[in-house]
């Protein structure tokens, strides 16, 4: 059993077991990992903090902040969140426009870990939450997060995901 526990000491298991911290792949998620995200805004401006233990040593981990609370499955989380939603995304395709999946209108949280599978990333964007919150950072299996157009935000499998309260 995978356990990825976050600030609020939440859990992550396997599905059936868990309620705010989910693992889909143990093998790259391993047993005692813990994520950490801290989030605050100021003036126009919101910053995103990631903090990993356990994970796989010296190996990169896209990540992102997404729609949804996390649930027995990693599609639960949603697409990512945009600041400005592309209207070109529907359930089941998400965005691949690089006007909208980049790092100044997504939550993009990608690291790469030390020796220990320790890392932590930063993200800095230039709106705050309003009405609109995400709900999640999600792990993925990508070591980093596609740029180029219709592929921009892809990221692959999901492996790990923690529910936040960004509100």
């Amino acid at each position: 059993t995978i356990k990825i526990v976050d600030q609020h000491g939440d859990v992550a298991t396997t599905p059936d077991r868990a309620s705010g911290a989910f693992t889909y792949n143990p093998a790259l998620a391993p047993e005692g990992a813990e994520l950490s995200v801290d989030a605050g805004g100021e003036g126009a401006t919101t910053r995103v903090e990631l903090e990993v233990e356990g994970l796989l040593p010296n190996r990169g981990y896209a990540a992102h902040a997404h729609v949804n609370p996390c649930g027995a499955t990693g599609d639960a989380a949603g697409p990512h969140f945009q600041n400005a939603v592309d209207p070109a995304a529907a359930p089941g395709k998400p965005s691949v426009d690089p006007a909208y999946a980049n790092q100044q209108n997504e939550i993009w949280l990608d690291l790469r870990t030390d020796g220990e599978g320790d890392g932590e990333a930063t993200a800095e964007v230039p709106f705050v939450f309003t009405d609109r919150a995400p709900a999640s950072v999600v792990i993925h299996e990508a070591e980093e997060t596609a740029t180029e157009a219709g592929k921009a935000g892809s990221a692959g499998a999901r492996l790990a995901c923690l529910t936040v309260p960004f509100r």
